[in-house]
């Protein structure tokens, strides 16, 4: 008897999570990194002084030296570069982690506690009338203003861990980070409206400033994106789990509660240090991965990196517009991230309406 043999399928390229291919998430990968070459450049030939782009090139192979570069626009640009990645990064962890496509690196409460921190440290100097406009409190007390702030986004986050008793249950968390921020915001006001002086130096940090950041910010940046970057990369199969449900994940055998403590506690470290040095800057980690899932897929060993490269785009490039729209003067960089994060949402809040 003979058998007729079935013809075998035409070969498919790799597909990944969710049927997104290999090839097209390397192709993501390398548009995002010419985007940040091109986003480097533009950033270190805009301000007051006119830089060609071969003298910048020059200067960051270090064939002709220039202190402009090297000591003023180079240490901003990858500061804003560092920032960038770094909020990108968290809030696809925290997207994960909540199961929940907006949720933001500020969720449990980080940006509350850092400005509450900066409050303190500016009411501690004396109330500097203009403070962030002219460097005089990190002239006076440089360690005060990233320090207090460091400590107060990671005890924010600490305080809300206490109040829903653990990492274990999620909502309880989002609860709890509601809570904490709202009574640090209101502690934030009333430190303010006692002095109605430190009103300009706190709002300039809430609303976001890469002006400060320097090699020192860069390094502290650095270190902390360095050491978070591959632990958050080697838990994505845990958030890949997670979205799949608990119960799901749990049943894999997974220990639930310590790995989503330890995500919480990486995620708030970074957290901690990008808004200690640059304020609050809002959108970039809600906006880079909900784009980049849409394009690349739900895959968190691939989103959570291209999420820190999405993100280090968009602020660098916000950043650069924020210094050439209004040239000489300059806009204060989370005001642009603001404004074009929210007609983003609106347009995919109309494209969903659209195919519903």
């Amino acid at each position: 008897m003979a058998f007729r043999s079935t013809p075998s399928p035409p070969s498919q390229p790799h597909l990944g999570r969710g049927g997104y291919s290999l090839g097209r998430r390397v192709g993501v990968f390398a548009v995002l990194l010419g985007l940040l070459l091109l986003a480097l450049v533009l950033g270190v030939s805009a301000g007051a002084v006119k830089v060609a782009p071969l003298e910048v090139f020059q200067a960051l192979s270090g064939t002709v030296p220039n202190p402009i570069i090297s000591e003023l626009r180079l240490p901003r640009v990858l500061g804003a570069m560092l920032v960038g990645a770094a909020l990108g990064l968290c809030g696809a962890a925290f997207q994960g982690l909540f199961r929940n496509p907006l949720a933001d690196p500020y969720l449990m409460g980080s940006a509350a506690g850092a400005a509450f921190g900066v409050t303190v440290a500016v009411t501690l100097a004396g109330g500097l009338t203009t403070a962030f406009a002219t460097n005089a409190i990190f002239e006076r007390v440089p360690a005060s203003a990233t320090g207090f702030g460091f400590v107060g986004a990671v005890g924010a986050v600490g305080l809300t861990l206490l109040l829903s008793g653990g990492a274990s249950r999620t909502h309880d968390l989002i609860l709890g980070g509601v809570v904490v921020s709202s009574v640090l915001t209101s502690l934030t006001t009333l430190l303010l409206l006692h002095d109605a002086n430190r009103i300009f130096s706190v709002f300039a940090y809430t609303v976001g400033n890469l002006a400060f950041v320097g090699w020192e910010g860069v390094r502290t940046i650095g270190l902390y994106l360095g050491l978070t970057l591959p632990l958050l990369v080697v838990l994505g199969r845990t958030l890949n789990a997670l979205g799949l449900g608990e119960e799901t994940a749990r049943s894999l055998g997974l220990p639930l509660g310590w790995l989503k403590l330890g995500i919480i506690a990486a995620v708030t470290l970074l957290t901690a240090s990008a808004v200690a040095y640059a304020g609050i800057i809002g959108f970039v980690g809600l906006v880079a991965p909900h784009a980049l899932r849409r394009i690349m897929g739900g895959d968190y060993r691939y989103l959570l990196p291209a999420s820190a490269l999405g993100g280090a785009v968009l602020l660098s490039l916000a950043d650069w517009l924020a210094r050439v729209l209004i040239a000489p003067a300059e806009l204060p960089v989370g005001v642009l991230t603001t404004l074009m994060g929210g007609p983003f949402f609106l347009y995919l809040m109309w494209r969903n309406r659209a195919r519903g």
